[in-house]
């Protein structure tokens, strides 16, 4: 077995945040690079995204599950500021902090409250952390919570056959309570087809309607 399908089996067979932290903190120094060698794309897929619903003037930003920061280099190579990053692991933060993106890094675990005012972020995106092995599908809770009214919150979420079906239902819950609404969805595309073809990904974009 490859060291990178090594790391994956673990970050993906993570039961609780301590057993996930403790997995991204050892692998942060290399996280980037096992990613290239699987083919991922996923973070670009989604900044593009991101840049067609969400102008650069339209204010302060959250990167949820911001790992290395790799969706958010495109973003901010375009102009978009200022961008708070928040995960749980301490190392793939500090590897984010290296590249000079963010105004704020933070410490936080998705699923838990976050230490934000209601309404505080104008626009948010979340790639590819609220899936199982983890965080849990109430994690949108708090991202709707903590974003404007008409803000948009980009969601970049594994939908193969494989995944728990706790996190597509969690979407059509949070939009049944009338708290956003879907304005798009992507095809479903291969995350990393270089290295696990059958991991699939769409991007959403929900409008937030609190």
């Amino acid at each position: 077995m490859s060291n990178e399908q090594s790391r994956l089996d673990t970050v993906y067979s993570a039961t609780t945040a301590d057993e996930s932290r403790g997995a991204y903190d050892e692998w942060a120094n290399d996280y980037e690079a096992d990613l290239f060698a699987y083919g991922q794309r996923f973070p670009w897929i989604a900044a593009a995204v991101f840049t067609r619903f969400v102008g650069p003037e339209e204010g302060p930003i959250l990167d949820a599950g911001c790992g290395t920061g790799l969706q958010i280099e495109p973003i901010a190579l375009m102009g978009y500021r200022p961008i708070t990053g928040i995960d749980l692991s301490e190392g793939m933060l500090k590897v984010a902090a290296k590249k000079s993106l963010y105004a704020e890094l933070k410490p936080m675990t998705l699923g838990e409250p976050l230490a934000f005012p209601d309404n505080h972020f104008s626009n948010t995106i979340t790639c590819g952390a609220i899936t199982p092995g983890h965080a849990p599908p109430h994690s949108f809770a708090e991202l709707i919570r903590v974003t404007r009214s008409r803000g948009k919150i980009v969601v970049c979420m594994r939908t193969d056959t494989d995944v728990d079906p706790a996190y597509p239902d969690a979407l059509e819950h949070y939009a049944a309570e009338g708290r956003w609404h879907g304005i798009f969805q992507s095809k479903e595309f291969a995350a990393m087809p270089l290295g696990e073809p059958s991991v699939r990904t769409t991007i959403f974009v929900f409008e937030v309607d609190n």
